[in-house]
C-alpha cells in the first residue's frame, strides 16, 4: 500500500468510528414504539431505516472487496438490527485495517455509501425527536472518537447540550 492509501483508510476507518459513535446515540435508549414509529403515509420506519444502514455497510463491504452486491435485508426486531448493523460495520472495518487491496477508489467508497449513511443517522436523530423521545445534542468535536471502535459500546459523551 501507498501512504496515500494508508492514510486515505484511516480517515475512512475513523469515519465508520464517527458513524458508530453517532449512530449509537440514536439508537440507545429509544422506547420500544420507536422502532415502528412513521412520521408520514410513505415514510420509512425507524426500524426500515436501520435495516437500510445495515444494508449500506454490507455493500460497502462487498464494493472494498471488488465485488460488489446489493442485500436488501428485511428488517428483524430492532435490536436484531442494530446488531446487523454494528456488525456489518465491524466487518467493513476490519477490511479497511487489513492489507487487502482496495477494489474501489476510497473517495467513492466515501461518497457513495459512507455518505449516505451519515443522511440516514441524521433521519434517526430527526425521528427521535418527532416521536417525542429526543436525545441531547452533542459537541461531536470533543467526543471520544476512536478508530476501530465500532460497535454498540461507545465513550460517554464529553459535553451533552440541556
Amino acid at each position: 500500500m501507498t501512504t496515500e492509501t494508508d492514510s486515505a483508510r484511516e480517515l475512512l476507518r475513523h469515519t465508520l468510528a464517527t458513524v458508530a459513535y453517532r449512530g449509537g446515540k440514536t439508537l440507545r435508549d429509544a422506547p420500544p414504539e420507536f422502532a415502528t414509529f412513521r412520521a408520514g403515509d410513505t415514510a420509512r420506519t425507524p426500524l426500515e431505516i436501520l435495516a437500510h444502514l445495515g444494508d449500506l455497510f454490507g455493500w460497502s463491504l462487498s464494493i472494498a472487496q471488488g465485488k460488489e452486491k446489493w442485500t436488501d435485508a428485511d428488517p428483524q426486531g430492532w435490536d436484531e438490527t442494530a446488531a446487523r448493523f454494528f456488525a456489518n460495520l465491524k466487518a467493513l472495518d476490519e477490511f479497511l485495517a487489513s492489507t487487502e487491496p482496495l477494489g474501489c477508489s476510497p473517495l467513492q467508497l466515501f461518497q457513495g455509501p459512507i455518505a449516505d449513511s451519515f443522511t440516514h443517522v441524521g433521519q434517526l436523530a430527526m425521528l427521535r425527536r418527532l416521536a417525542g423521545a429526543p436525545m441531547r445534542g452533542e459537541n461531536y468535536f470533543v467526543a471520544e472518537i476512536t478508530t476501530g471502535r465500532v460497535g454498540a459500546e461507545q465513550a460517554k459523551p464529553r459535553f451533552e447540550f440541556d
